[in-house]
């Protein structure tokens, strides 16, 4: 019998490196993860997933293999790797994904229709707003937002409103933490974020200009469940020119009125 140590195999058939003590679970969704990441692009290459997943390149590719097979990343002619629609499916089937964009749409169409700008609906995951639907005109100002999409919550309209009426250790948390500047005008100083989210909450309204996209500016309002709880944002990007428009402002909160509504949510009578 051989004295060397056996090793672990995946069931892709690839060797667990022995600094990696992650399962073979954790290996494949660092892979998908790999997409997700705030600046993550449409398509990677082999080594570019190799690289932000943290694995050797040969167990790459065979668990990049094993989502292709899937159906859960789909190999370009180019030979980089994009996201499957199977992972899309499955995505979109999930109660809160799948009944908030059902419910949603007609308000956001609405608004779409009153605009003809960007609209985003939005939730919070984590430390980000997470896009489940974006509608947007053939001359709307250029964004980054992208349905499925991440973007850390104090850079964005829809992500302001949700980190505003978060719960009290979340915002506490997230002021605590190191917060990025896009751009000139993102506003990263805890004291700062943290009257503005005060203000958010007075208002029920959340405006923003070039601190993600330069060039395009963000109001947003809150969505609120039957409880009164905020689940979602939604939002209207436009041109900088657009940003103090009493038209979209008006238009955005009827949206989030609708929605709210829709879900069951009724203002109390003063």
């Amino acid at each position: 019998m051989s004295g060397k140590p056996a090793q672990s195999k995946s069931v892709a058939g690839s060797v667990a490196p022995s600094d990696d003590d992650r399962s073979v679970a954790a290996r494949l969704f660092a892979i998908v993860d790999a997409f997700t990441t705030p600046s993550a692009v449409a398509a990677l290459s082999l080594t570019a997933i190799a690289l932000r997943a943290g694995l050797p390149l040969s167990t790459t590719h065979r668990l990049v293999a094993e989502w292709v097979t899937w159906g859960g990343l789909t190999r370009q002619d180019d030979g980089r790797y994009a996201l499957g629609m199977r992972l899309w499916e499955v995505g979109v089937q999930t109660p809160t994904a799948h009944n908030l964009r059902t419910i949603a749409l007609p308000y956001l169409e609405d608004l779409y229709e009153a605009s003809h700008e960007h609209v985003h609906l939005a939730i919070r995951d984590g430390r980000d707003a997470l896009y489940v639907e974006k509608l947007s005109g053939h001359h709307a100002v250029r964004v980054i937002s992208r349905v499925g999409g991440r973007l850390p919550l104090h850079s964005t309209g829809v992500g302001l409103v949700l980190l505003a009426y978060a719960p009290t250790d979340v915002i506490l948390d997230y002021l605590a933490s190191d917060l990025q500047r896009f751009l000139p005008q993102t506003v990263t100083d805890p004291a700062s974020l943290r009257r503005r989210l005060a203000a958010i909450r007075l208002e029920g309204l959340a405006s923003m200009s070039e601190e993600m996209t330069i060039g395009s500016s963000s109001l947003a309002a809150p969505i609120r469940d039957r409880t009164g709880q905020v689940v979602a944002a939604v939002s209207v990007v436009t041109g900088t020119g657009d940003r103090s428009s009493p038209h979209h402002e008006h238009a955005v909160r009827q949206a989030a009125r609708g929605i709210s509504r829709a879900f069951g949510y009724r203002r109390a009578s003063s």
